[in-house]
């Protein structure tokens, strides 16, 4: 397994491969565009060589991109279901010219609609994203913690997504502190290997992809996103050595989201480096 963070992108794209080098990351994810709002830079010629550049030049063979915040595919305001489905594209095309191996994105709330219907919209929209797609970059469902009507909160409802758009390369990343908050048990050694069960049982471990690796500052079926950083939150120390060892795992990434500044960056990193093996 390796290990990165989210880095960031400030003076230009070219930047993340230096900035995820100067903390120690093995692999690490970024954005390509405000995640708040906005048009996405261009991305020119002479930029795409330079991030591919930087990546060569630090040792990089892997990395990811996270979708804008503002995604909603379930939303009733046909305006924003169609913005999410570009933008959604609009990030798998464009990471596919950087030469990133994968797109991870939430998918949003249901607040103003029927759960069937949500569910329904979302799946037709991830079929339009991904209609005639090419690209070499990977599209991921990012599982989510089930605060309000948020959608994709279990493996059985991501399951009946990826049956619903029917495409094979689609796959899943698990974020840690999203999927306690979903009411899976990540804390002790049973419970890791109880979850990838589930996992493996409901959507198959050949279709996990990435692994989003945080803490949880709140405790298991909270349905409350909220990161902790390694070891002091309610996964522990003891659930991250079983997940980072957990030998149908190794194969994977871990990126990590934790808070705090660059000191707690290097901190996390180290200790997830430090369980490993």
């Amino acid at each position: 397994m390796h290990f990165g963070l989210h880095v960031s992108i400030a003076g230009g794209i070219f930047n993340a491969p230096a900035n995820a080098a100067a903390v120690g990351c093995e692999t690490f994810q970024m954005f390509t565009r405000s995640p708040r709002g906005g048009a996405a830079p261009k991305l020119t010629a002479d930029l795409v060589t330079q991030f591919k550049d930087g990546g060569k030049k630090h040792g990089f063979s892997t990395c990811y991109v996270h979708t804008p915040y503002y995604i909603n595919l379930a939303s009733s305001n046909p305006a924003i279901a169609a913005a999410s489905v570009r933008i959604i594209r609009e990030e798998l095309e464009r990471s596919s010219l950087l030469g990133v191996t994968a797109v991870m994105t939430h998918l949003g709330s249901s607040k103003d609609l029927g759960r069937a219907a949500a569910l329904t919209q979302t799946i037709d929209g991830l079929k339009k994203v991904l209609a005639g797609y090419r690209g070499g970059a990977q599209f991921l469902i990012e599982i989510a913690a089930g605060s309000g009507n948020i959608m994709g909160d279990t493996f059985e409802e991501i399951a009946v997504i990826l049956k619903g758009i029917k495409h094979s390369q689609v796959g899943v990343c698990l974020d840690t502190a999203h999927a306690l908050a979903s009411g899976y048990d990540l804390s002790t050694p049973a419970g890791v290997l109880k979850t990838f069960k589930a996992f493996d049982r409901q959507i198959g471990l050949e279709r996990l992809a990435l692994i989003h690796g945080n803490d949880s500052k709140t405790p298991i079926g909270s349905h409350v996103d909220r990161h902790e950083n390694i070891g002091h939150g309610h996964i522990g120390l003891e659930g991250f050595l079983a997940i980072i060892n957990h030998p149908k795992l190794e194969r994977l990434d871990m990126i990590l989201e934790t808070p705090g500044d660059e000191t707690w960056d290097r901190k996390n990193l180290a200790t997830v480096k430090r369980l490993r093996g």
